[in-house]
């Protein structure tokens, strides 16, 4: 890929994947709002766009080990994926990191208050993103099944009561964008989860689980964002024509 100001960031990590910890450095928001160009994600983070082209290069010219080739994936198997692998994560380590939040306010509390706050956008997005799942599981991921079906079968397919995929596509797209917005406010809460001076270990794990949700969360919103809806949505406009 040949990199110009006008290079899609989404389509940049969708490429490979490791150039997420660059856009990461430079403070820019490549899965909930991958559709922007380099120029603009740039002139909104406030980097230096030379800068950052040349780090980007220097990834992307770099050999990579062997690794998951999401672009290549078909969107059922890419579905099932997402599903294994990150709705089942966030399912699971919810409940734990919940626990830890409430230890943490109990005994830090009074000298960190802003762990009040980080426990209250924690909970609220557990809430949000466990609703936000199960309408991807029930609604969106099974229609996309039915597309690729569709075309590999060489069948008419059949309308849904939601008129075009577009629909619920644009809705998680909204709640992807609100989840974002929750955890940059979760990261400088936390400076970047790095506890104070006079954290336990409590207090350490639990900014490192916080740390380790946000990063699965980034690549999770990534590969629904920038590859499944974008696919998907390209599949029926190629069924319905």
């Amino acid at each position: 890929m040949e990199l110009t100001t006008q290079t899609i960031i989404g389509d940049i990590v969708s490429l490979d994947y490791r150039t997420a910890v660059t856009f990461t450095n430079f403070k820019i928001d490549f899965c909930c709002n991958g559709n922007r160009t380099l120029q603009q994600a740039a002139i909104e983070a406030d980097a230096d766009i030379l800068e950052l082209t040349e780090k980007l290069g220097i990834v992307l010219s770099t050999q990579k080990e062997k690794s998951a080739d999401y672009e290549s994936w078909s969107l059922d198997f890419l579905a099932d994926y997402i599903y294994q692998n990150h709705h089942k994560y966030v399912e699971e380590r919810i409940p734990v990191i919940k626990q830890y939040l409430e230890k943490l306010c109990k005994v830090h509390g009074a000298n960190h208050p802003e762990l009040f706050e980080i426990k209250d956008l924690f909970f609220e997005g557990a809430g949000d993103l466990a609703q936000h799942m199960k309408k991807e599981e029930l609604i969106l991921f099974p229609f996309i099944k039915k597309m690729m079906y569709s075309e590999n079968e060489n069948i008419p397919l059949a309308l849904p009561a939601f008129e075009t995929v577009e629909n619920p596509i644009q809705m998680m797209q909204e709640e992807h964008d609100n989840e974002g917005e929750r955890y940059r406010k979760i990261s400088a809460l936390s400076n970047e989860y790095n506890p104070p001076l006079d954290a336990c270990t409590t207090y350490k794990t639990a900014y490192l689980m916080l740390k380790e949700f946000e990063q699965d969360l980034h690549l999770h919103i990534h590969l629904e964002s920038n590859i499944l809806f974008k696919k998907a949505l390209a599949l029926e406009k190629k069924l319905t024509k």
